[in-house]
């Protein structure tokens, strides 16, 4: 009788992940498109401290973008200090239109994107998404991320950062949408994260 209650509780368990983080649908058209917004800091670049690691901004960082996916890490060398990373859309590929032909998935850190035909052209695909390793900067962000779902939009605010991690390894953001493979991902510091209503 107990492994019953047990089965049931990680039966229900599942069914709640599933349900608070299923696909938000949305119907064709573009839905972020601006590209996102990267500037120089002003002045001293900022220092931010999170799991033993040190953060130095090098750019001012917003975004507004659609969530192709989403993927939580809780064992990896960065888990603690990165704890989730958003596969992000904007321009032509937030439009469902386009996306319906792109099979999308991450893995390891990274975002992988697949074709059968491309619906775009291959560069605007790259140049129009990207993959951001999102460091909260405080718990409310840290709610806020936790409610993000694969369709949902989200605007993000923040600095782009490199981070001096406790065993003297170093992790650097990507600091152009125009790469692609190792080194391309943006490593964002997020003071605020806002999920637009979902219809």
């Amino acid at each position: 009788m107990r492994r019953l209650g047990i089965l049931a509780a990680l039966l229900l368990a599942t069914l709640a992940g599933y349900l608070s983080h299923r696909q938000v649908a949305h119907a064709p058209g573009v839905l972020a498109p601006e590209v996102p917004r990267q500037t120089d800091l002003p002045g001293a670049a900022p220092q931010f401290s999170r799991a033993g690691a040190t953060l130095t901004a090098v750019a001012n960082f917003e975004v507004d973008a659609r969530v192709l996916s989403r993927e939580d890490y809780w064992f990896d060398a960065g888990a603690k200090l990165v704890p989730t990373d958003l596969a992000l859309g904007w321009g032509r590929m937030s439009d469902s239109a386009v996306l319906d032909r792109v099979d999308i998935a991450q893995f390891g850190r990274f975002y992988y994107w697949h074709v059968q035909e491309f619906p775009i052209p291959e560069r605007e695909i790259i140049e129009s998404s990207a993959n951001m390793h999102l460091i909260p900067a405080d718990r409310s962000v840290e709610r806020s991320l936790g409610r993000v779902r694969a369709g949902d939009l989200v605007h993000i605010r923040g600095y782009l950062v490199n981070a001096h991690m406790p065993d003297g390894g170093e992790w650097r953001t990507s600091t152009t949408r125009s790469d692609s493979g190792a080194g391309a991902c943006e490593l964002v510091w997020v003071e605020d994260l806002e999920i637009a209503p979902r219809r």
